[in-house]
């Protein structure tokens, strides 16, 4: 299915690691994450992300387009990179500020990716619905990213799980909160606390993915979902308004995870800062397989 969308601009400049497109057609706001060089949650991707979820705030729930005033019903977060939806937070850039004791620098660090996250959560303070579309791995704050959103739609290999606890951490950026609130507490911790990777079959069964698609089907999946929902969709954008009331995050919840999370990081060991490196080394090997896979695929 090819969607009839055009690209927007929504500020006066490019951004650097995110691009933006409306379908007017069915009300779709997409966002496609494309930080560098790791598809991590950078400075650089934080700093894009929050200046898009400060337009879209501002924008009233419309934009014009083909000379028309369109309302924005579905925002989607994606990603531009391929067989990665964001790996999560920045561990070189978390191991050299706990090495050199920078712990205010780290709380602004974890405070800007609760501002995004909040935005998501509470969809904008707008009657949008978000969905989080998973093309591949979605890991630590990546997870906690995806589970932000109203809805997951993860495509069948997509791979998901929080594994802070490798390096003696939590996940600290809202996934207590929004696991809990979605499975319960205990279940909650046992997630945290397995530090597994889980598919996307085996999160669907268990409650924390919505939608599985086929490998190469997840736009499609978006686009049925959307046309699926759209006859009921004063009910459903209500009763996530009524949930959001019942269950409710705040931020200052999310804020004091955060500082607990902070004061954690700095009692790591030299071995925990040891596993970090590696995983960082992981990240770095992972993200050479996926560019080399897609030159092959793009020369053949």
């Amino acid at each position: 299915m090819n969607a009839i969308s055009e690209q927007i601009n929504l500020i006066d400049q490019n951004y650097r690691e995110l691009s933006a497109r409306f379908d007017h057609e069915y009300g779709v706001l997409w966002a496609h994450m494309n930080p560098a060089p790791i598809p991590c949650f950078s400075p650089g991707i934080l700093s894009d992300m929050r200046d898009y979820s400060a337009i879209i705030q501002s924008s009233g729930g419309v934009l014009a387009t083909h000379g028309k005033i369109r309302s924005i019903d579905y925002f989607v977060l994606a990603s531009k990179v391929p067989g990665v939806f964001n790996l999560g937070g920045d561990l070189k850039l978390f191991r050299d500020l706990i090495v050199r004791g920078e712990k205010e620098k780290l709380f602004h660090y974890a405070r800007a990716c609760i501002d995004v996250l909040y935005c998501n959560i509470v969809n904008y303070n707008l009657p949008l619905t978000t969905i989080s579309l998973v093309q591949g791995d979605a890991l630590g704050g990546g997870f906690e990213a995806a589970l932000s959103s109203d809805v997951i739609i993860a495509e069948k290999s997509a791979q998901m799980g929080l594994p802070e606890v490798l390096f003696n951490l939590f996940p600290g950026m809202g996934a207590y909160s929004l696991i809990s609130r979605r499975i319960g507490e205990k279940r909650a911790e046992n997630f945290i606390l397995s530090g597994r990777i889980y598919s996307a079959a085996e999160l669907h069964e268990i409650g924390l993915v919505d939608v599985v698609a086929e490998d190469g089907q997840g736009e499609n999946a978006v686009y049925e979902y959307v046309k699926k929902q759209h006859r009921r969709r004063n009910t459903l954008t209500s009763l996530a308004q009524v949930r959001r009331r019942c269950s409710a995050i705040s931020y200052e919840e999310l804020i004091d995870v955060t500082k607990i999370w902070v004061d954690a990081a700095f009692r790591l060991e030299d071995k925990d800062l040891r596993m970090m490196e590696r995983l960082v080394r992981a990240q770095q090997k992972l993200v050479r397989q996926s560019v080399d896979t897609t030159a092959i695929q793009a020369a053949a």
